[in-house]
């Protein structure tokens, strides 16, 4: 398995699927941040990072034009990797709490950090056909992780996007049954990993205070309960 996710992620490295990002990308690292220019910027699309026994999956959005496009590693380098990867120390799926660069030593317990486009988007804001091309690498990695029995998707689009694979595969009928909100947990069926949704970690969201380090937390110790616990217990989710 880890060989077959090695491969992937070497496809991802070298993929070339959405001119417009790769162009944005290249242009971002040739420019920099005044912060940064001593940095040499990753600048290609960023693999995924994690377990490759984990049982928890986490979707993000997309990489960071001076995070992980700078650094080449999923969250890391920017303030909703900071934000995330403490809570993910405190909850036991990271050996550390700040992730820096790819070689810091970080290491993934348990969890498997992806994301629903690989490339840094402009605004953050990838198009929907930028999405379908990047959709396979998720699939691939999707049916490669046999272990994950909880899926925590981080904003939106990364909670459609696992949703619209799910129903592609006619695994569940209409994404409309699910709602998405910060906490909400949905029993997926047989042979499905339970899906928690979860408000991404963005400086909009986090510095506004719609998503605290706690509300995060709650998430990442619901994921812990239901890898010990398969019960029926249900969160009602927080509207916004």
């Amino acid at each position: 398995m880890a060989s077959a996710l090695n491969v992937l992620q070497q496809q991802v490295i070298a993929c070339t699927r959405c001119p417009r990002l790769r162009a944005y990308c290249l242009e971002v690292a040739r420019k920099k941040r005044r912060a940064y220019l001593d940095w040499e910027y990753w600048g290609k699309p960023v693999p995924a990072f994690g377990d490759p026994e984990a049982r928890v999956m986490i979707i993000g959005l997309a990489p960071a034009a001076h995070g992980a496009n700078r650094t080449g590693r999923m969250f890391t380098g920017d303030a909703s990797g900071d934000f995330l990867y403490r809570v993910l120390y405190e909850t036991g799926f990271a050996s550390q709490a700040e992730s820096r660069s790819r070689d810091d030593g970080m290491r993934l317990r348990d969890a498997w950090i992806t994301a629903s486009a690989r490339c840094a988007p402009p605004d953050n804001k990838p198009t929907r056909e930028e999405l379908a091309n990047c959709r396979p690498y998720l699939e691939a990695e999707i049916d490669l992780l046999t272990k994950v029995r909880v899926v925590v998707a981080l904003g939106r689009i990364a909670f459609d996007t696992y949703l619209s694979i799910l129903q592609d595969r006619r695994r569940i009928d209409r994404k409309s049954r699910f709602a998405f909100g910060h906490g909400a947990e949905h029993e997926m069926g047989e042979g499905l990993p339970t899906l928690i949704a979860s408000y991404h970690p963005s400086q909009q969201n986090t510095s506004t205070g719609r998503l605290t380090a706690q509300m995060l937390r709650d998430v990442f110790e619901r994921a812990r309960e239901l890898l010990g616990d398969r019960g029926t217990r249900s969160r009602k989710p927080s509207r916004g």
